[in-house]
């Protein structure tokens, strides 16, 4: 039970109870019956905190689908009730089958509107996240994207400042890649539940939860973009699938591969840097290091220095499919 309502739930259940007592106070024939009348607004009292507590979690949305689906359902009864198929016949029969008008159409639209209630978003704008004629920028973030764990860092670094809202079926599947039996499956899950941390504690960054289910995991991506195009929002994935989907639909997404290797710094024949050799190359006196943003350097004749740190003289730059490879000869000694 949430500690923040208990007092009012406490103070209602009280109210209840002495509504109760005031009642018997009121109509003096039912003096005798006070304790009875307490106890009974002390049950009502309750009953209605278990029907609260048994609604925690149902969003507004669902409220404004399940008013939607009375409406409809109770006009659909009332249409087929007054039609002339019921004008004339056994007036008990009519009256039997006009109840049970009344009581099945509303509770089919109950169940479609609810089924539905991302689509009612549509229907009904102001159950959205955002206002229509409220200009916010809002990106759609998916499972990989906060396992990847670079969304964290860009933002703490200020280059994005649009709301963040991650459905509650991508929270649902992170936590169950972090239960999972496999360790590296585990790790990764692990690490996404971090990295939503570190972006819950910026304190410039706004996070939303779209309250939105799936019943299959194959159908994530399709909802992902169906959320993304009904909020008019961006969609931030490493999912190059899922990228190409939304794509196909029309909706804009955030490519972090590529920001990474825009941000990589433009390196120039003679320019000097200092590397980290790690490993030895293929040919001899070669050694290997790496840079930053993970561009391999093999620095010529460097190869006694492997596990310390030399300044090396640019003499090449190869592009390749992974992103590129550095030659240099080094011009220092090794630290």
């Amino acid at each position: 039970m949430d500690k923040t309502l208990l007092p009012i739930r406490l103070v209602f259940v009280a109210l209840c109870a002495a509504a109760g007592w005031l009642v018997c106070y009121s109509i003096t024939d039912w003096d005798r019956y006070r304790a009875v009348a307490v106890a009974v607004g002390l049950c009502i009292g309750l009953l209605v905190v278990l029907v609260d507590v048994m609604l925690k979690g149902f969003s507004l949305r669902g409220l404004s689908a399940v008013t939607l689906g009375i409406a409809v359902g109770t006009i659909v009864a009332y249409m087929i009730g007054s039609s002339p198929l019921l004008q004339e016949g056994d007036r008990s029969m009519i009256y039997l089958v006009r109840l049970g008008l009344f009581l099945v159409c509303p509770y089919l639209a109950i169940v479609i509107a609810l089924r539905g209630k991302d689509e009612f978003n549509l229907i009904i704008p102001y159950v959205r996240f955002v206002p229509q004629e409220v200009d916010v920028s809002l990106v759609v973030l998916d499972t990989s994207a906060l396992i990847d764990g670079r969304i964290a860092r860009v933002y703490e670094a200020g280059f994005l400042s649009a709301t963040l809202v991650i459905p509650r079926f991508v929270l649902d599947d992170l936590r169950h890649v972090a239960d999972s039996a496999d360790p590296q499956k585990q790790a990764r899950g692990r690490r996404g539940l971090e990295v939503l941390n570190d972006l819950r504690k910026l304190k410039h960054v706004e996070i939303r939860v779209a309250e939105s289910d799936v019943t299959k995991r194959e159908d994530m991506d399709a909802k992902l973009v169906f959320l993304a195009q009904s909020m008019r929002a961006k969609l931030l994935t490493t999912d190059y699938n899922l990228a190409k989907l939304a794509e196909f639909h029309g909706v804009a997404w955030l490519n972090l591969n590529a920001l990474a290797k825009s941000l990589r710094p433009e390196l120039m024949l003679g320019e000097r840097l200092e590397v980290d050799l790690m490993k030895p190359g293929k040919e001899e006196g070669q050694a290997v290091g790496f840079l930053e943003d993970g561009s391999m350097v093999v620095v010529t004749g460097a190869r006694a220095h492997i596990g310390h740190r030399v300044e090396a003289e640019i003499t090449s730059v190869l592009p390749t499919a992974g992103g590129r490879m550095i030659f240099a000869r080094q011009v220092g000694n090794g630290e």
